[in-house]
């Protein structure tokens, strides 16, 4: 674990509104995957900066508990051209703490890391979380990925 910051950066992709409650956010985040994938979201993105996916959680009710906002996608050099069914959003960067986990993306990898940072002592912002999905995440059984977590500067 360290911590980083982050430059602020723009974002396009396909969004939900969820919840962590009930197991529901791990179910909807996975159809949303679904639909990624399927639809082929990423070759629709405009203006990328590079082949790396976001998984980014954002708009917080109020913590981690509460309805979020995930949008999974690109960063992107510009917002000017947002396809239809599509969000785009701009973020000011900050101070990130940085977690990499690695192992099958089938069994739980994700949701299993973000139990460990929920017991966390971090002084969390909830303004952006996010996951990268680079070049390490393509082998979905031994994939490694980075989760970036929002905290306050110290």
């Amino acid at each position: 674990m360290q911590t980083v910051k982050i430059e602020p950066f723009n974002i396009i992709g396909i969004a939900i509104r969820t919840t962590n409650e009930n197991g529901q956010a791990s179910r909807e985040i996975a159809e949303l995957w679904g639909k990624f994938i399927a639809e082929n979201i990423q070759s629709k993105i405009p203006n990328k900066v590079d082949s790396e996916i976001y998984s980014l959680y954002t708009d917080y009710e109020s913590d981690h508990t509460k309805p979020y906002t995930a949008i999974l996608g690109c960063k992107v050099d510009t917002l000017d051209h947002i396809p239809n069914e599509m969000i785009g959003k701009s973020f000011n960067g900050g101070s990130y703490v940085k977690t990499t986990t690695r192992g099958d993306l089938m069994q739980g990898l994700v949701v299993n890391q973000w139990s460990k940072i929920f017991e966390m002592d971090l002084d969390r912002t909830h303004i952006a979380d996010f996951e990268i999905f680079g070049e390490k995440a393509q082998n979905p059984s031994d994939a490694e990925v980075d989760f970036y977590v929002g905290i306050k500067n110290e």
